[in-house]
Formats: C-alpha cells, sequence, structure tokens
C-alpha cells in the first residue's frame, strides 16, 4: 500500500521560494507516476503538475507554469515541487497523489493515493 506524507509548507511573502516533499513508505514507488494539487479555502481541488514514473515526463498547470518545477528522487521515494516567484493566489492547502498510470494525474486529474496535505501561505 502506497502511503504518502507532505512537508515543507510554511509561510511566505509574495515573491519567496519554497520546496515541497512528498515521501512515501512504499518499496514501488517508482512505479507511480506522481502529481501536485491545491486546494484554497471554499473552492474545488487544482491539478498543479504531474511526474511520470521514469522523471522524463512533465505536465503543469498552466497557472504554474515557468514558476513551479516537479521531480522526484525514486531511491528516495520522493517527488518535489520546487515553487518559485509565489504569489498570494498560490495559497492553498497541496497535496501529492500517485496514480499507477500517469493518465490519471495529467487527463483526469485525480489518484489513486493521497496525501494529507500541507498548508502554503503567500503573503502580499
Amino acid at each position: 500500500q502506497v502511503q504518502l506524507v507532505e512537508s515543507g509548507g510554511g509561510l511566505v511573502q509574495a515573491g519567496g521560494s519554497l520546496r515541497l516533499s512528498c515521501a512515501d513508505s512504499g518499496r514501488t514507488f517508482s512505479s507511480y507516476g506522481m502529481g501536485w494539487f491545491r486546494q484554497a479555502p471554499g473552492k474545488e481541488r487544482e491539478f498543479v503538475a504531474a511526474i511520470s514514473w521514469s522523471g522524463g515526463s512533465t505536465y503543469y498547470a498552466d497557472s504554474v507554469r515557468g514558476r513551479f518545477t516537479i521531480s522526484r528522487d525514486n531511491a528516495k521515494n520522493t517527488v518535489y515541487l520546487q515553487m518559485n516567484s509565489l504569489k498570494p493566489e498560490d495559497t492553498a492547502v497541496y497535496y501529492c497523489a500517485a496514480a499507477r498510470r500517469l493518465t490519471a494525474i495529467v487527463k483526469d486529474h485525480g489518484g489513486d493515493y493521497w496525501g494529507q496535505g500541507t498548508q502554503v501561505t503567500v503573503s502580499s
């Protein structure tokens, strides 16, 4: 079973940076495509970024492209989201997700497993 735990959230000023991490306790992490989602208060969950099992393919929402970078280290069972040039509208709880097929994340914006979320707050 895949168990995901996010970390790295916090409070930053606009224009600052944060790096989120999502660690899995399983032994088959490399078999999964991974993604990041976020949810602001009163809003639906929003797709942010995704990465294939090999790390060779990435996908980003238009709102974060050029500012956020998703990466993974399969040896550490960890996926990262480097967030630069943060804006107040990036404020949300960020969740990582795992899926056996990347299309589930990229195309359907869903996942088979989810973390508990980490709060990101960007002040103006």
